[in-house]
Parts: structure tokens; sequence; C-alpha cells
């Protein structure tokens, strides 16, 4: 971002609150609401594109990746637990009790 703040600001001759926006909205892949006039000035934001684009991403996954990673773990883990409670469910359905030896418990007490 300093780098291509501090390009736009020496080849296109804007502000260094306009180069900021520019290259905010480049990195961010919004697009930017103003254009390079001179051709030196869009080969070097053809560049940052590709540079800034690939660092924003970077940043992102740096700083919300362990989280992310945390996330997933804890995810996984619960459904490695339901998938388990759903098969020993299933092994109790496939043996029905057996009704009538309940039934004739409950005649005995009568």
């Amino acid at each position: 971002m300093i780098v291509g703040t501090e390009g736009l600001h020496l080849i296109e001759g804007w502000s260094y609150i306009d180069s900021v926006y520019f290259m905010s909205l480049l990195a961010t892949t919004q697009g930017p609401a103003e254009i390079p006039r001179t051709d030196a000035g869009k080969l070097f934001a053809s560049i940052m594109a590709f540079v800034s684009v690939g660092a924003a991403l970077s940043s992102v996954a740096f700083i919300f990746g362990p989280a992310f990673g945390k996330l997933m773990k804890e995810g996984i883990f619960f459904l490695e637990k339901e998938e388990r409670k759903m098969r020993h469910m299933g092994k109790h359905k496939e043996e029905p009790p057996n009704r009538e030896s309940s039934e004739e418990d409950g005649d005995d007490q009568e």
C-alpha cells in the first residue's frame, strides 16, 4: 500500500489521500473510482493490482487463519461426534426390544 501510494503520488501527481483511496479500492478489488491518466500510471496500477490483492488476501489469511482453523477443527469434531451418535442409535433400531416379555411382566403385577 505504501509503495503504491507513493508511486501514484509521484507518477500521476495525485494527492496522498487520492493515492491511498485508489490503492485501497484496488487492493480490495472494488474497482478504483479514478483511472490513471498516464501510460506509466496505468502500468504501475496494473502491477500494483496483482501485488496488492495478493497482499490483502495474505493479510486476511494471516489474521483470521488461526481462528478459522480452530472453527473448522471444532466443527469436524462435532460432526464426528454426531456421526458416532447416529451409528449408535442405528444399532439399537436394528434390534427392536421384545415387547411380549415386557407386557407379560406387567400382567404379573396386577
